[in-house]
């Protein structure tokens, strides 16, 4: 697991390391400067005429120090001074003194010219207002260049807490961040502004985040492998779980179709589909592996029997927001105890009859709202949501006690147990109708299986990454289907199971 800190947890950490490792600044300042003079080096960037823009604050020293050891390796170096020399923080001085006392010359001003490569050490991670007047010139003016640019840290601009752009940002084609990579550099449109990033160990202590829960955290595809469930030799079709689909409307059967085919290939042992009487027939030739319950009209009865049969509901995909629909799903949530999936119309039903939700959530349910649905959801607009997802999701998921998994291109997913994951893999390709509906079929099938919410919910958005990096290598961004993406599960489960070339049984 990797930790993704904000700008508090980050500081917290540089003081821990500080005060209580005994770490001195200008010596975690060294170490920074040093990893991003190796990095430059090691991507063969053209160092012959290097223009390094610093601020007046630690950021702003580290980008003195990279200024130094290019200049001491027989580079061309330029540096501006675009903070405040008489603020400068008191390792940011340090800095700039020894900057000087190499022969270094410090420009008042960023001059346009024909540089090889712009260092922006302007703002660090600590960066919270909005950049404005002359500072938000000088982005502009380094934007402008043509030289390749590489960002301190963060870009300068990009909340680390939020990846929201503070009025400007700096856009960057690579990052060499410190220790951690920060939230925003994961989330849009901060990663898109960060370019490629690379985590420097500089000696930065990891205890606060430890214990910090509100540190966000990425996991490997080891930590994901550790998740898969065990496949025994002594076992049948019970064992993985019997997964109730409530999903597709009149002419809607591939929502259902999508769901129970992707809750197989995670591995569930029986699927069983309730669908509208009309997708019966395309259900039967699409997918004959699972039974099919149809109706033609709301029926309690059969719907509460189907309930006690299930191990794992899936819930909303398709199912229209008829009045048929609102009494399933009201069923739903006034009798079922097992965990559930609530996805699409599951989910706004329920943004449109919020006392549907009133006292029947509890810890086994799993909403997948993309930003939309969240949107109705919280009445609140997308803009809200996005401008703090982190801090919306922990209020929304806490406050009702569930496992939410908010989709977007940085997929987050949450419970109050558990530390926000953002997902590290997938790409647009990932952009088409269905795709959701796999995902929600994903997880049940995970679910089946004895992983927790959180666990389901993680490894599911982890494999439905894969799938789509998986279907975009065959077919390209433009033209792959939920189809595509369902049939790439198995070698996504396949790969993700094997570790150093064994397969795992």
């Amino acid at each position: 697991m990797r930790y993704l800190p904000g700008a508090r947890q980050m500081k917290e950490a540089d003081t821990y390391t500080i005060q209580t490792l005994g770490i001195p600044s200008v010596v975690l300042m060294e170490r920074a400067a040093a990893a991003c003079v190796r990095y430059m080096k090691e991507q063969h960037m053209n160092l012959s005429n290097v223009c390094v823009v610093c601020g007046s604050g630690n950021n702003g020293g580290d980008g003195f120090a990279i200024a130094r050891m290019l200049k001491n390796d027989g580079c061309g170096v330029t540096a501006v001074m675009a903070g405040n020399r008489e603020r400068c923080t008191e390792e940011c001085r340090e800095q700039l003194r020894l900057f000087e006392a190499a022969g270094g010359i410090v420009g008042k001003e960023f001059e346009t010219g024909e540089y090889s490569v712009i260092v922006d050490a302007v703002f660090g991670a600590g960066l919270s207002r909005e950049i404005e007047g002359r500072y938000a010139e000088l982005l502009f003016a380094m934007n402008e260049s043509s030289a390749l640019k590489f960002a301190v840290d963060i870009p300068s601009g990009i909340s680390a807490d939020t990846g929201n752009i503070l009025g400007t940002a700096f856009r960057a084609d690579a990052t060499v961040t410190f220790q951690e990579k920060k939230i925003g550099l994961g989330l849009y449109p901060g990663k898109e502004y960060a370019g490629k990033v690379f985590t420097a160990d500089i000696g930065i202590g990891s205890r606060t985040l430890e214990e910090d829960m509100e540190t966000a955290c990425e996991l490997s595809k080891d930590d994901c492998r550790a998740l898969l469930p065990v496949r025994r030799e002594d076992s049948n079709k019970g064992t993985y779980g019997k997964v109730l689909v409530i999903a597709g409307s009149k002419g809607m059967c591939g929502a259902a179709y999508f769901n129970a085919k992707s809750a197989y290939l995670a591995g569930a042992g029986l699927v069983r589909i309730f669908t509208a009487e009309e997708n019966r027939t395309a259900l039967q030739i699409l997918l004959p592996e699972a039974v099919i319950t149809a109706y033609d009209s709301y029926e309690e009865e059969a719907l509460l029997s189907l309930l006690d049969w299930a191990d794992v509901v899936c819930m909303g995909s398709g199912i229209g927001t008829d009045e048929t629909a609102a009494k399933i799903v009201k069923t739903v949530f006034e009798h079922n105890q097992n965990p559930c999936v609530v996805d699409a119309d599951g989910l706004n039903l329920s943004a449109a009859h919020p006392k549907y939700f009133e006292n029947r959530l509890h810890n086994q349910y799993i909403l997948t709202p993309h930003m939309k649905e969240m949107a109705r959801l919280l009445q609140k607009p997308v803009s809200a949501i996005q401008a703090n997802r982190m801090k919306v999701l922990r209020e929304y998921a806490g406050g009702a006690g569930i496992t939410c998994i908010l989709k977007d291109a940085g997929t987050v997913t949450y419970s109050p147990e558990n530390r926000a994951c953002l997902n590290s893999c997938g790409n647009s390709a990932l952009s088409k109708a269905g795709s959701g509906d796999v995902l929600a079929g994903l997880v049940a099938g995970l679910l089946a299986q004895k992983r927790d919410c959180y666990e389901a919910a993680v490894l599911g958005v982890y494999l439905h990454g894969m799938a789509g990096e998986c279907a975009r290598d065959e077919k390209g961004s433009y033209s792959v289907m939920a189809e595509d993406l369902m049939r790439c599960i198995s070698p996504a489960m396949k790969q993700l199971s094997q570790k150093k070339g064994v397969a795992k049984q």
